[in-house]
């Protein structure tokens, strides 16, 4: 990519003479998360001056939250960077020195991102009883075995048979079964165990990719998912501390905190000018600077060569050339209707339903002293009244029982006592609407049951995540549900308005965000790299553009 960061008062400047006109292009990001950090570093780094950037809540990070709790730094959002080999999260990390106290067990080779490799899960059933490690590492690699079966349908471009219903969990569980009823060596008793314990990998395999139940991940796309080279590692110091890296050079001008958008008005018509001219009298606080913002754009003649308005829930109406929407794919889903005026066009729309977003949350409880052997690693909740059941759908009193299981966290001398529950789907909003003393004593009496000590005491210290009813979230990250598809993705991501609207000015309304990222959606990496993506489609339009200029014929008279 090449770089376009030259000097405003240069006649040769890009984002100038390539337009013909006095002022930069105005381009506002709405959302703070990676995507949206990200894309604003690129436009600063290249010349880019006129960027502001809106975030709803009252902190950047979007779905990065690194909280302090005693000596521990806690993730309620992301914790793992997954895969090194290319991945700029974990470049940008190990560049600036954020992996130096990162330990061995810290660095999980894995599918399933655990807090340390060292150690043995104990898998505990209902009744209090653990699983022998020995079944529990073979029913692990009859599992794997088919895992591996469910990339084949996307990857070998593999047809995908009527019985599954192109599901994950329904395809997983019908094929597992029958690999386990079909063993002849199993008694009965052992082949009951196993059916109970695919329902608790199940549990945590939809925490993994946030979806409600594996049965609603499609099959056909499952594979296209792609998993960078290498370690999942953690960040001891936090990772906000990319986040923190990646607004180092931000201005302070340039971001807006509690800023939410109520509606991004694009390809501004006269009536719509019109309409605001005659709002004068509308309040014009908190504007970031007299010349461009307000409710009064009509103080402004140049102000109606700007495509785009951003209405703002305080009132603030800011005109902008381009916006680049990083908002998550649950916030679109939610509000896309009142949000972009005028609507967004039905292809983008049908994506925006289709593909998937849940809710995972972890729920920390810290202990003054461990109850757990100093070997075990996670508490893996087996219910083995489950293991004929298709699908598993709970009332509302029952929602710990998605709680598939708790890590521990290691190293203890960072941490101290403490343990990491997961939880997703519907049940998660559930426990997110309960107190804290409810979730205390509903997690005691769980590890009490499942380990079959009666002695455990309530943790001293809750705290958990609430992704799902944060209204500037609404949703951990993407999936492709079935019936949905990369193209979905692609479709998602697509700037309006789209190529053959010639007439319209280009690249008014960007998307990023990691539910646009066709390879790496549901992750940091793929959040980061969409914001550039986005960025970099700006500036090579605005380097185009001056190409064009200069490589004009001058006019002979």
């Amino acid at each position: 990519m090449q770089s376009c960061e030259i000097s405003s008062d240069s006649t040769d400047d890009p984002l100038s003479s390539g337009l013909r006109t006095h002022r930069q292009p105005r381009i506002v990001v709405i959302g703070a998360g990676l995507a949206g950090l990200a894309a604003t570093k690129i436009l600063l780094k290249n010349g880019f001056t006129d960027v502001t950037v809106l975030e709803a809540s009252d902190h950047i990070g979007g779905r990065v939250q690194s909280v302090q709790l005693g000596k521990a730094t806690l993730e309620l959002g992301a914790t793992w960077i997954h895969g090194a080999n290319g991945n700029p999260v974990y470049h940008l990390a190990e560049d600036n020195g954020l992996l130096e106290h990162t330990t061995d067990g810290e660095r999980s080779e894995g599918r399933i991102s655990l807090y340390t490799k060292n150690g043995v899960a104990h898998y505990q059933t209902n009744a209090g009883r653990r699983i022998p490690k020995d079944l529990v590492e073979e029913f692990s690699d009859l599992y794997n075995e088919v895992y591996e079966l469910t990339q084949e349908f996307f990857q070998n471009g593999k047809p995908v048979c009527a019985e599954s219903q192109n599901s994950v969990g329904v395809f997983t569980r019908d094929v597992v079964r029958k690999k386990i009823m079909l063993d002849p060596d199993d008694p009965e008793c052992t082949k009951k165990l196993k059916l109970s314990m695919l329902q608790q990998y199940l549990k945590v395999e939809s925490c993994e990719s946030s979806s409600p139940s594996m049965d609603e991940v499609s099959l056909s796309e499952f594979g296209e998912w792609t998993e960078i080279p290498g370690a999942h590692y953690v960040i001891p110091e936090g990772f906000m501390k990319v986040v923190e890296l990646l607004a180092q050079d931000i201005p302070s001008r340039t971001l807006s905190l509690s800023k939410p958008v109520r509606c991004i008005h694009w390809n501004y018509s006269a009536k719509h000018q019109q309409a605001i001219a005659q709002s004068s009298h509308t309040h014009q606080g908190n504007n970031h600077n007299e010349y461009y913002h307000g409710c009064q754009p009509r103080e402004d003649p140049l102000i109606f060569g700007h495509p785009i308005y951003v209405e703002c829930q305080d009132e603030e109406w800011i005109p902008a050339d381009h916006v680049i929407v990083t908002s998550s794919l649950g916030v679109l889903k939610q509000n896309h209707e009142a949000m972009f005026s005028p609507s967004l066009p039905e292809e983008k729309v049908l994506a925006i339903e289709k593909l998937g977003i849940s809710t995972t949350d972890k729920i920390f409880l810290e202990y003054e002293e461990p109850f757990w052997s100093p070997e075990c690693n996670s508490i893996q909740f087996v219910w083995e009244d489950e293991a004929q059941l298709e699908q598993l759908v709970y009332p509302e009193e029952l929602w710990y029982k998605k709680i598939c299981s708790f890590d521990v966290l290691y190293p203890p001398e960072r941490y101290g006592y403490m343990l990491s529950g997961w939880i997703c789907g519907q049940e998660a909003l559930q426990m997110e609407r309960c107190d804290d003393e409810t979730v205390a004593e509903t997690c005691t009496e769980l590890l009490r049951r499942f380990t079959g000590n009666p002695n455990i005491p309530k943790p001293w210290r809750v705290l958990r995540s609430s992704w799902g009813s944060n209204p500037f979230i609404r949703g951990s990250y993407s999936f492709t549900r079935v019936g949905s598809s990369g193209e979905d993705c692609e479709r998602l991501a697509m700037p309006l308005p789209y190529a053959n609207s010639t007439k319209a000015p280009p690249l008014q309304v960007l998307f990023a965000g990691e539910a646009t990222h066709r390879k790496y959606y549901s992750t940091t990496h793929g959040a980061l790299l969409s914001g550039q993506r986005e960025a970099t489609r700006l500036i090579e339009m605005y380097q185009e553009l001056h190409r064009a200029e200069t490589t004009k014929p001058n006019n002979v008279n």
